[in-house]
């Protein structure tokens, strides 16, 4: 019914765990009112809704992603010019995937690649924090009574509709009923808590800014979702139970603990990772701490800018009020810091260099794109890994470059750190098949497919290209250069003219890969002519010189044939990553036109 990738993260496991034991725990120090009290049946209520709840989390942002993730990567990469749009996208994207942490471990591929600068990222992250709101704005709405329809359309969609999208939609709405759903049994589960005066007397205590600090931090932090420990506090204002203020702390304490997600995400990453990750916090702690002595004036805004219920009295009052509320003042703190800090971007930009200084020593056989925060949104994921192959391609280029140069200066030197460079490849390749069998464990689109199998094919071809040059290629040059012989004009002419083709075959692959070019795809086809006939007019001139009786001749033209055909092999290799591009893109074209 929802994604199995939910129950496959331990952390999910825990927050039932935890669920069922803090509680008693907090809650048993009373005498007589604890006898009174059903706690099995509060228990059950409780674990059970909020697994329902973050179970509806994990499906309704899962279809989001289906259907907005092909969208995502554009957003943040082109809609970034300035830190205003920044916060714009980041509002928006992080509303998407229902995550600022995840839209923060986005940005970091994207500074890391140089596509946008560190400051252009902390508008970013800046919006990020709005988008994050959207959830709790949702939730604010007391529709748990008709949870059950979306669930029941949900259904129908899922698995009624052969169609991908009808699908999609359908794990939105499921998802959604599913989190009203969650809330309502947790709602009805703490009903018997009304009468119960340690539980009240605790909640009041929440209204000390500090305590509900942490405890919204310490909570977020251990369940990695801010939008869950806001929906929580709507689900007890929704009772009566709490009051604005401690929802007000509880929601800045979401807004601190919402960072520890990016900060593991960014240890043992390059320093614009962890840079990032520190803006991120700095910007979260800075926000809280000029809150902190003004949420009495938080609540006052929130209050004016709310739907009042003048008919109701008491705690009635309390829960028709309190959760939109909550969930404004929530949006309020974001939207007004976000306003505030964003003409300081380089500040913060600055605060995180000097925190996190360049690192000196060069981590250059360590992948620099896949991670493994952004595998719960496959198309993001599976351009992470274009942009690690494409470094790849890169490394290829050089290795060829180096044969080349080392041929036509003739210093074998030159020759000797390929070897190196292919020991590289070796260890990039791995991490990306590896990468690649995570991604594959998810729920993919057709096109994600496509994708994931066009990938898969290139991280293998690559790999062989880096295996013929540290192999054949580097064997053939040495026993070329270790030959003292004199090459005719013409066919030193002809063999660098066939290292330079290849070499502009591999170099606009690596292009078509990063960019996801089919224009690149179709020049890398289009170049097999003309390397084919360099590759012929070198064969027919060596044919020629096997005849000779010089022994020296001889051997240069056995050499000379095998070295074009390594190359022609490469172009092979290079071409069949350029066809799987254009392959895929045209079939996955043909399917959606196909009634």
């Amino acid at each position: 019914m929802y994604s199995s990738a939910f129950f496959h993260k331990p952390i999910h496991v825990l927050i039932l765990v935890v669920s069922c034991t803090l509680v008693p725990v907090g809650l048993s120090a009373a005498e007589n009112p604890a006898k009174q009290m059903d706690w099995f049946s509060i228990l059950i209520g409780l674990g059970g809704g909020l697994a329902l709840f973050l179970a509806g989390l994990e499906q309704l942002s899962d279809g989001l992603k289906k259907v907005a993730g092909q969208t995502l990567k554009i957003m943040l990469a082109r809609l970034t010019t300035n830190r205003f749009m920044g916060a714009i996208t980041g509002a928006v994207v992080t509303g998407i995937l229902n995550s600022s942490s995840i839209t923060t471990v986005l940005v970091v591929g994207f500074v890391t690649a140089g596509v946008m600068s560190l400051s252009q990222s902390v508008g970013v992250i800046m919006g990020a924090n709005i988008g994050s709101t959207v959830t709790a704005q949702l939730l604010a709405f007391n529709i748990a009574k008709y949870a059950l329809l979306p669930i029941a359309v949900g259904f129908f969609l899922i698995f009624v509709n052969k169609g991908e999208r009808p699908k999609y939609f359908g794990m939105m709405l499921m998802g959604l009923g599913l989190v009203f759903f969650g809330m309502s049994i947790m709602s009805d589960a703490m009903s018997p808590l009304r009468s119960y005066e340690p539980f009240l007397v605790f909640l009041q205590k929440m209204q000390k800014p500090v305590l509900g600090i942490i405890a919204g931090a310490l909570f977020t932090g251990l369940v990695q979702s801010s939008a869950a420990t806001v929906g929580i506090a709507i689900a007890l204002a929704s009772e009566g139970f709490l009051p604005l203020e401690a929802g007000i702390a509880l929601a800045l304490g979401a807004n601190i603990g919402t960072c520890v997600t990016a900060l593991l995400a960014a240890l043992g990453k390059p320093t614009e990772a962890v840079r990032a990750a520190v803006v991120h916090i700095c910007f979260n702690i800075a926000g809280v701490l000029v809150w902190l002595f003004f949420i009495s004036s938080l609540a006052d805004i929130a209050i004016r800018v709310s739907p009042q219920s003048p008919e109701l009295t008491g705690s009635a009052r309390m829960a028709a009020e309190v959760p939109r509320q909550i969930a404004n003042a929530n949006s309020i703190f974001n939207v007004i810091n976000t306003i505030v800090f964003l003409p300081f971007t380089a500040v913060f930009a600055w605060i995180a260099r000097t925190i996190v200084p360049e690192r000196l020593e060069q981590r250059d056989t360590e992948p620099l794109y896949i991670d493994n925060a952004v595998l719960d949104v496959p198309s993001i994921a599976l351009e992470r890994v274009r942009q690690e192959l494409a470094r790849i391609g890169e490394i290829t280029l050089e290795m060829l470059d180096a044969t080349r140069l080392a041929l036509k200066s003739g210093l074998p030197d030159r020759l000797s750190a390929i070897q190196k460079e292919d020991d590289k490849i070796d260890i990039l390749e791995a991490a990306c098949i590896e990468y690649l069998s995570k991604i594959r464990k998810n729920s993919l689109t057709v096109r994600e497919t496509k994708e994931h199998q066009v990938l898969l094919m290139a991280t293998v071809a690559l790999e062989n290209i880096g295996d013929v040059i540290e192999t054949n290629l580097v064997e053939l040059s040495e026993q070329e250069l270790g030959i003292h012989y004199t090459k005719s004009d013409e066919t030193a002419k002809l063999t660098e003219g066939l290292y330079v083709v290849v070499h502009d075959a591999l170099s606009l692959m690596c292009r078509a890969l990063r960019n996801n070019s089919l224009e690149d795809a179709h020049r890398v086809v289009d170049l097999e002519v003309h390397i084919r006939k360099l590759r012929h007019d070198l064969m027919v001139r060596k044919s020629e010189r096997l005849g000779s009786s010089n022994h020296d001749a001889v051997m240069i033209a056995r050499i000379e044939i095998s070295t074009a055909s390594k190359l022609m092999r490469i172009y092979n290799l290079t071409k069949s990553i350029a066809t799987e591009l254009i392959d895929s893109s045209e079939s996955y074209k043909a399917d959606q036109s196909y009634p």
